[in-house]
């Protein structure tokens, strides 16, 4: 005889359906699976959270809002609902909806209207471009906000000081001190940034020359990075791991500078006035110090 499904079964095999044609790539067919779970079980969180999973990576915010508000109704500790749910508020500006996700997370954010105002520490967050990715620190403002703090090379298209909405779960760990901290996943620009992106070959000086022409530049309202020195290249396995310790395997290394350079320069300044000034100030103190091929490498991106 034929088995017979109940509700619970019927809901659960359109469930799995979903899930494997996520896995194989097809999120139309995958809604469509979890959209017929949840007609057959409405109060189930499972189809509903993961139709807001693909939402979200689709930055489709209305409905990821959607889907994990619903989630959380049925299951209101569902813990990545509730984080997903954040996430679409945060991205659509929904402002009371964050903070309540976020409080019943378990999250103490303050009371307030408008943007939410907690300072959660330095963080590593990769940043994704069409000819590249990088993870670079930042200052996570909020569980899902960041702002970019060292200079991206133009290959990731970021910028230093860019806002960006970033995922919750943890993708690789970096070290900063003694500590791990977890990479979390750039999921879009919320606000670009006024600065602008410059390169510049150094020769003929040290690198303690070259930190403090870094410092000159963040005193005069700008940053800059020795991208010879601070870059690293890695493989996927290693930025998605943990690239220290016994995590770390040998990529090869790039050709090292000589002691007097080359150098090479990102800078973040909103005008190129003011890179030149900076650069021409610590050149007359610097006199054997050849500066070559200043360009703008990506530019600021107008605010409307």
């Amino acid at each position: 005889m034929p088995i017979r499904l109940g509700k619970a079964g019927k809901a659960t095999a359109f469930n799995e359906l979903g899930r494997e044609r996520d896995d194989a790539g097809d999120q139309d067919g995958a809604l469509a699976a979890y959209a017929q779970a949840s007609a057959i079980h409405p109060y189930w969180s499972a189809p509903w959270y993961n139709a807001g999973l693909i939402h979200k990576y689709r930055g489709d915010w209305v409905a990821s809002l959607q889907a994990n508000a619903r989630a959380v109704q049925c299951e209101p500790r569902h813990e990545g609902a509730l984080w997903n749910l954040g996430i679409a508020a945060t991205a659509l500006g929904d402002w009371p909806t964050a903070r309540r996700a976020w409080r019943q997370y378990g999250i103490g954010i303050p009371d307030g209207e408008g943007p939410i105002d907690y300072f959660v520490g330095l963080t590593p967050i990769r940043v994704h471009g069409d000819e590249g990715t990088e993870v670079v620190w930042a200052d996570r403002i909020d569980p899902a906000r960041a702002i970019l703090r060292n200079v991206p090379t133009p290959a990731c298209g970021h910028r230093y000081g860019d806002l960006v909405l970033h995922d919750g779960a943890p993708n690789g760990y970096r070290l900063r001190g003694e500590r791990e901290v977890p990479v979390f996943d750039a999921l879009e620009l919320i606000a670009p940034s006024e600065y602008a992106t410059y390169e510049v070959l150094v020769e003929g000086v040290s690198s303690e020359d070259i930190e403090a022409l870094v410092q000159r530049f963040k005193a005069a309202d700008g940053f800059a990075e020795n991208w010879t020195d601070s870059m690293e290249m890695l493989c996927r396995a290693c930025s998605e791991g943990r690239p220290f310790g016994e995590g770390r395997h040998n990529h090869g290394a790039d050709e090292a500078p000589g002691t007097l350079g080359p150098w090479r320069l990102g800078i973040a300044s909103r005008e190129e006035a003011a890179a030149r000034a900076v650069l021409d100030a610590w050149q007359q103190e610097n006199p054997d110090a050849g500066l070559h091929d200043l360009r703008c490498v990506l530019p600021a991106t107008p605010r409307s």
